[in-house]
Formats: structure tokens, sequence, C-alpha cells
């Protein structure tokens, strides 16, 4: 391997690339330096061009790809390399599970000290291909040319709907096809996009914040239900009345089609009135026998497929008699909640947004479950020694927090609540790990199921059973600590 004089177009050749990273680029080492790699694999032998440098590492692209990895496969999408969504498509499928096994096995290994030799291998996605049921695409007139286009080339039609460019706020790749989300969802798209262009309709303007149309939100659901949400900014009424008519009269399968006004700075429809166009303001999901309603504010994990696999795993690991108590915390709408609550005695559900916990209470109702309650707040706040004694202390918390994991104070409250088992639901395990280095103190990890929720990203869940470690156990483990302290203090003459 040549090593070049570390200028801005520093040039490394035939480097290994050994393992991938989390935000997908590929990792090659040199005798002091590592590379970060776009679009490659391990297993790969490639020549780069550094094109950021730091003071021991540097993000590089691949100049000659001399000797491809056996886990390389052709990218399926015409936008691979250029729409941030699918990094990892030039990976076999059974590759990219084989590194997120690595990558929940090596947080929980270094961060914790985990022994994960009895972690179960992952749970791959049956489709890899339009899992996804909710996609949210960006109006903009700064379309992300092409090479070989030119802005000043007044033919060029600066207009998109589709995806952000990583790392580019004001720019939108048009998408063509998107193998993310079922049919209809690209006829959709492409046909209110065609409708706009030829209407006259303006493209918003994120710099300027001008111009009529702003977002498209298109949900669907396994029972056959379709969501499709127009985010409108500065349009005029007969603007409004003669797309949503278009696209009503284009799709008659749409079940709740509605729009919301937007002129806030930012895209965010949470704090938006929803207008309703045709149908209700949602439709229904179903796990088991369970149905779910989502509105267009609602959470619901976007694979429901691997959603359903991934509550059944957590279930499972909590081996439910019929009797317990069950603290559910970060409930979300309550989909875990009442997913388990046929096999309880009682479910408590805590989450912090409101609207979600009043979209629990409703999949509740419509269910006729009756042994679910719901709080909403802070969960540092809500889970403390008075909610414990007028709730009743827990046979089994799940948790299932977001990706910055729990708050310190949450996870002393576990370790004072002593629950006799905690199911743990994470998406990512490196602030699962964090959280298990205070747990595993009083619990031991006695089972470990990583699943796939997101083919051809880097992204994993994890789920962790811990069950309470009893007095002798830590008694034991604390006299062997201080036995070890004491032998390693020096000695005095």
């Amino acid at each position: 391997m040549r090593k070049g004089n570390r200028a801005p177009n520093l040039r490394f050749e035939n480097v290994a690339v050994i393992d991938i990273a989390e935000e997908g680029k590929g990792v090659g080492k040199t005798e002091d330096f590592v590379l970060f790699i776009e679009k490659a694999v391990p297993g790969d032998v490639v020549d780069v061009e550094v094109y950021r440098k730091k003071k021991n590492f540097g993000e590089a692209k691949i100049t000659a790809l001399k000797q491809p990895s056996t886990h390389r496969t052709e990218p399926f999408c015409e936008h691979f390399g250029t729409c941030g969504g699918c990094k990892w498509q030039h990976m076999t499928y059974d590759a990219q599970l084989q590194f997120k096994q690595k990558a929940v096995t090596d947080a929980l290994t270094r961060l914790a000290k985990v022994d994960v030799s009895h972690a179960q291998y992952i749970v791959g996605s049956p489709a890899d291909r339009y899992y996804r049921n909710k996609l949210e695409y960006t109006f903009s007139n700064k379309r992300w040319l092409n090479d070989g286009e030119n802005r000043t080339d007044e033919a060029v039609d600066m207009n998109a709907l589709g995806f952000h460019i990583p790392g580019r706020f004001d720019k939108i790749l048009d998408i063509n096809h998107c193998y993310l989300q079922a049919d209809p969802s690209n006829d959709i798209r492409l046909k209110i996009r065609d409708y706009a262009k030829l209407h006259g309709l303006t493209f918003y303007d994120v710099r300027e914040h001008t111009g009529a149309l702003r977002n498209l939100i298109i949900r669907t659901a396994v029972t056959g239900e379709l969501m499709v949400i127009v985010v409108f900014a500065y349009a005029t009424q007969d603007e409004v009345n003669g797309l949503m008519s278009f696209v009503e009269q284009e799709f008659p399968e749409i079940t709740s089609l509605l729009y919301i006004l937007n002129q806030k700075k930012n895209d965010t429809i949470f704090d938006q009135d929803v207008l309703a166009w045709k149908g209700p303001e949602y439709i229904h999901e179903k796990m088991d026998d369970i149905q779910f309603r989502i509105g267009p504010k609602s959470f619901y994990q976007t694979n429901a497929i691997q959603a359903k696999r991934l509550y059944e795993i957590a279930r499972d690991f909590a081996g439910f008699k019929g009797n317990e108590l069950v603290y559910d915390l970060y409930t979300g709408a309550g989909t875990i909640a009442n997913f388990v609550a046929g096999h309880v005695r009682e479910v408590i559900g805590v989450e912090y947004v409101p609207s979600a916990i009043e979209d629990a209470k409703v999949n509740s109702a419509i269910n006729n479950i009756h042994n679910t309650k719901f709080y909403a707040g802070d969960m540092k706040d809500v889970l403390n020694a008075e909610f414990v004694a007028q709730h009743g202390k827990p046979d089994v918390i799940i948790t299932d927090p977001p990706r910055a994991g729990m708050h310190a104070d949450v996870v002393e409250r576990l370790m004072e609540i002593e629950s006799p088992r905690i199911v743990y639901v994470s998406c990512n395990a490196a602030t699962q790990a964090r959280d298990l280095i205070v747990l595993k103190e009083k619990y031991n990890i006695a089972q470990i199921q990583p699943v796939d929720m997101f083919p051809h990203t880097q992204h994993v869940e994890n789920v962790v059973l811990l069950e309470l470690k009893s007095e002798e156990q830590r008694n034991a483990e604390a006299a062997e600590r201080a036995a070890t302290t004491e032998a390693a203090e020096p000695q005095s003459e």
C-alpha cells in the first residue's frame, strides 16, 4: 500500500475494508489512519481518495474497486448513492443481518461487558422491499440536479417531490420509484407531482418560505386501508380544491383523504389542524385480533409485519402466566400495552406525548380492552415512588425508549422498584448498553434477541430480558468485588 502526503487529495491504494460503520460507510485501516469509505463493503479491496481529513481518520470515496467483496451485490434502486434512505443496498441481505448482529453484540460486549454467548441470531424481515407503511415526501423548487444538468439552462425543471439529500436541508431528490412502500404509493406521488406541474401549482421554497405545496404523507395498512395527507403552505382555496378533487377521483381506494395548511417555518404537523376531505381522519392497522386506529399524527411502527414479531418476542420474554401487573414505559399509542393486555391482569402505560396517550386509550376502547390505564408525562417525573405505591409494584416492566435510551433517573427508579423481570426493547444498542451497565448490578441478562425492522439501513432493534438476581447472588457478587478490591490495594509494611 502506498501512502500519500496527507494533502487534501490524499490517496491510498489496496485498502482492505474490514468492517462497516454505524452510518453505513465501510471501514479500512492504514498504518496509522482509519478510513470511512462511501459505498464500501467489508471484504472489498479498494483504492480511495480522501475528501475530508481529521487527525486520525478520514472520509473517502472509492476510485477503483480492486477486489469486490463476496458480500457485494448490485443495488436495485436507480437513486442509490444519492438518496440517503437505503445505504446498504450494495450489500446482500444475509450480510446486512450478519453486520447488524455484530453491531448489537459489539455494543453490549464493549460498552456493558455483557456475556453475549447466549444471544439469539437476528430475526430478519420477511420482506426487504415495500415494507414501510408510512412515507413522507417534500415538495421543493430546489431540485437536486443529476450529473450533466445545469441550473442555468432554461429548460431545466427545478421542481421536485421526493426526499432530502443527506446533509442538505434545501435540496430535494426527485424520486421516480421508491422501493420502500407498496403500491399505490409511487403512483400517488407521481400523479400528484404531474398534476401540480401541469396546473402551475408552486412548490415550496424553504429559504423564502413561499409556495403552495409543502409535503405529502402516505400511510398504508395491512387491512388495505389507505391514508393520504397533502400539506399545503400558501395555496389558494381553489388550488386546494382542485388538487384534492383530482386525488379523490384518481384514487378512489383512498379511505382517508386529508389536508393541512402549514405556514410555519418548520414541517412538523403535530400542532396543525387536520382537515378531512374524504372519509374519517384515521385508518386501522391490525395485529393478531387487535385493531389500532392510526391518525395523521399517530406513531406506529413503520414495518408492521416485523413490529408484530418484535412484540411477540417481548411478550414471550416476559413469560406471562396471566396474573401479572405490567408497566409499559414509553408506551406511545399503547401498541405493546394493548398487544399484551389479554395475557395479563393489568397494564399501566406511560408516555410523554399526550396525543399518543389519547390514541392508546382509543385503541383499548375499540378492542374492548378494559385492563389498561395510560398516563401522559415525562417518564422521570411520572415514574416515582408515589406512582408505584398507587398502582402497585409491577411483576414485569416493558420499556421501549427512544434512541437516546432511558433518562438516568428512570434507570435508577427501575433499580429501586426491583421488578422481577424487565423486557428492554431498544432501537439503539449503544444507549441500551449504557443503561445495562447500571441495571446488571441487580439483574442477570437472561436473553438477547436482535430484530431487523429496516432492511438496507444500519438500524437494528434489540430485545433484552433482565431477571432480578436473588439476594444470595447479589451478596456473593458484592463479597467477590470487595475481595478483589482488597487484593488490588497495596499492602502497608
